[in-house]
């Protein structure tokens, strides 16, 4: 499994992250199986989040025998101290732990939800004295929608975050002002040495009005392993990017993976001949139609 270094941390990450909200609706069985899948072939980085149903549940009976063996992430979606600070202790206890490797400020995708966790009293403050009493090691943001990047370069102009965390796919990118976002993120990330981490990375767009939603993910995924392969290997050429998360659903984890494995052998005009031939392509921000 390819590696990348994250940022100022000292830490190598799997340069794809097990995403646990796939594990949000799913029995401990399917769970256990999917994070032995995980582990079994070099996924070492496991991102979750409080609000992601009985993922933290799910995963706590591994901690115990994995957790010196992986980077554990989960994020807060809490706007005040008080309350991200419960909310801390409570996922410590669901995956019992001790300590998280990364503690973020999650679904911050707007100017008005960073206002709120910066202000007095506000979400940050509980993740700073959480890493000051040593119960979180490090500090992260994350946010969906086409504000994320300018977002999170604000936040970075605030705060200087460990790891950033937001979409990508080759259609965002596509999005003229997306793009300029996006590279102006990337430049000062780069500048404070932050770890940008990327998800939606196989989002096709928006389930569409009538159609079967055959996946746990809330947006359209792409299933086909050549359309994967090519999307994983368009997020892993931009040399920032440390990893990106999987989809939401434990039956596309093996072909992520498996893209992954082959990073390389397809050549950059190969993977755009491929993206650019899709139909209804879209953001998976766009309104449903």
């Amino acid at each position: 499994m390819l590696e990348r270094k994250m940022g100022r941390l000292d830490y190598n990450t799997s340069v794809v992250m097990f995403g646990a909200a796939k594990l949000g609706s799913v029995t401990q069985e399917e769970a256990d199986a999917s994070i032995q899948f995980a582990l079994d072939h070099g996924v070492h980085h496991l991102d979750t989040a409080a609000s992601y149903g009985d993922a933290e549940v799910r995963m706590g009976p591994w901690m115990p025998r994995v957790r010196d063996q992986i980077f554990l992430a989960t994020k807060t979606g809490e706007r005040s101290k008080e309350k991200a600070k419960e909310q801390i202790y409570r996922s410590l206890d669901r995956l019992q732990v001790d300590t998280l490797d990364l503690i973020q400020l999650h679904a911050v995708g707007d100017i008005e939800n960073l206002d709120l966790c910066t202000q007095k009293g506000g979400a940050l403050e509980a993740l700073l004295e959480a890493r000051e009493e040593g119960i979180v090691k490090a500090i992260g943001i994350t946010g969906h929608g086409h504000a994320a990047p300018a977002t999170h370069l604000e936040a970075l102009r605030r705060f200087s975050f460990d790891t950033v965390l937001l979409p990508l796919n080759y259609y965002l990118y596509s999005m003229p002002q997306y793009r300029a976002d996006f590279d102006r993120l990337m430049e000062e990330a780069g500048r404070q040495n932050t770890a940008v981490r990327v998800i939606k990375a196989i989002a096709k767009g928006p389930w569409r009005e009538g159609q079967t939603r055959n996946y746990a993910t809330w947006y359209e995924p792409f299933d086909q392993q050549q359309i994967i392969d090519a999307c994983v290997h368009f997020v892993l050429s931009f040399p920032g990017v440390t990893a990106f998360a999987s989809a939401g659903d434990i039956h596309l984890f093996p072909k992520i993976v498996d893209a992954v494995n082959r990073f390389g052998s397809m050549k950059d005009e190969e993977a755009l001949r491929i993206l650019q031939a899709i139909p209804e392509y879209a953001s998976p921000f766009a309104a449903t139609t």
